[in-house]
């Protein structure tokens, strides 16, 4: 990406943005804002010294709703609620998880600290990238089962203080592994914070996670991908929406049915394109056909997407871009998004 194209994209983003109501957003369903979506401008801002008031800025772009972290003290936690009840914002708070029973008393403390600011829930992303994190299946499996011992822990707690805990698929578990783990749980309590994307890194459609996720789905993160081939496999990127390869409005249409006041995190991370190495032995150690099957339909669906949707235009690279045009080309990036979403997708 070019600096005119950086300049240029935030330019007519801005233009578009600046001739709306930040108050229309209450006639419509919720949009509103991941941190990852605005990471550089988070990062440019410590950098500088400067304070960053993520629930502040994106009520200034009109969004209804954020998914951010608890404060650490009373005042914040205060100061949090004000602002949300205010704006009238949707609240989703990142929390640590119980990983044993000598946790479960802190955890306690935090959900009620949640609930304070004013949290409708929480947000939980509890692997890495499965294909880099683990080296073996037995590592996968053990992380899965901590995983699950931590939302068991953590479930009577929800309970008691009525919170939900919106679990997200974040490329560690297949959609089939976390749809029967989130049946075996079986709590009004417990479900999934929807990723629109993230499950194409791991050899499945769009549609099939879904399918078997959706009728879980507390609450997303919104976004487009693209994809594009390279020696190990495909590269997998966020895009801005309308340019990528997944169908937004039948998927956000999908999610409005099971709850029409849902909240749509925009999550267009700015960053150079994710490999996803499927030509490799690498990538494949942690499945297995007995314990975590992929068939080969899958795959092939995949690279049958990739193959179909070939790129008009590069995916975006941060390389070799200075700090400040990398953060005005996030800042271009979720304009575009937030003003295809308010256009194209009734958000």
């Amino acid at each position: 990406m070019t600096r005119r194209e950086i300049l240029s994209t935030a330019a007519s983003a801005c233009a578009w943005l600046s001739a709306q109501s930040v108050n229309s957003q209450s006639s419509r369903p919720r949009l509103g804002g991941a941190p990852t979506a605005f990471s550089l401008r988070m990062r440019a801002a410590r950098q500088e010294n400067k304070p960053f008031d993520f629930v502040e800025y994106c009520h200034g772009l009109g969004l209804g709703g954020v998914e951010t972290t608890l404060p650490k003290d009373a005042d914040g936690v205060r100061k949090m609620r004000h602002q949300v009840e205010t704006y009238g914002m949707q609240l989703y708070l990142n929390t640590p998880l119980p990983r044993a029973e000598g946790d479960v008393d802190g955890f306690d403390t935090a959900v009620k600290a949640c609930k304070e600011a004013g949290a409708r829930g929480l947000h939980a992303a509890m692997t890495g990238r499965r294909y880099e994190q683990f080296d073996s299946l037995d590592a996968f499996r053990k992380n899965f089962e901590q995983c699950q011992r931590s939302v068991a822990l953590a479930e009577p707690i929800l309970r008691k203080n009525k919170l939900k805990l919106a679990v997200e698929n974040h490329k560690g578990w297949r959609a089939a592994e976390q749809a029967a783990w989130m049946k075996r749980v079986g709590s009004e309590w417990v479900g999934v914070c929807f990723d629109f994307g993230n499950n194409l890194s791991l050899s499945e459609a769009p549609d099939e996670t879904f399918r078997l996720l959706a009728p879980y789905a507390i609450f997303s993160h919104i976004k487009d991908m693209g994809l594009e081939l390279y020696e190990d496999g495909y590269l997998l990127s966020e895009v801005p929406f309308g340019q990528g390869v997944l169908n937004l409005r039948q998927m956000v249409h999908g999610l409005r049915e099971k709850d029409p006041n849902m909240l749509f995190c925009l999550e267009m991370i700015t960053r150079d394109p994710l490999k996803v190495p499927v030509f490799t032995d690498k990538y494949w150690a942690t499945f297995d056909d007995s314990y975590s099957p992929v068939p080969a339909r899958d795959l092939a669906k995949v690279l049958e997407i990739v193959r179909k949707n070939p790129r008009k235009t590069p995916l975006p690279r941060m390389a070799g871009l200075s700090p400040a045009d990398q953060v005005r080309a996030e800042d271009g990036y979720n304009l575009k998004c937030i003003a295809y979403a308010h256009q194209n997708l009734d958000l």
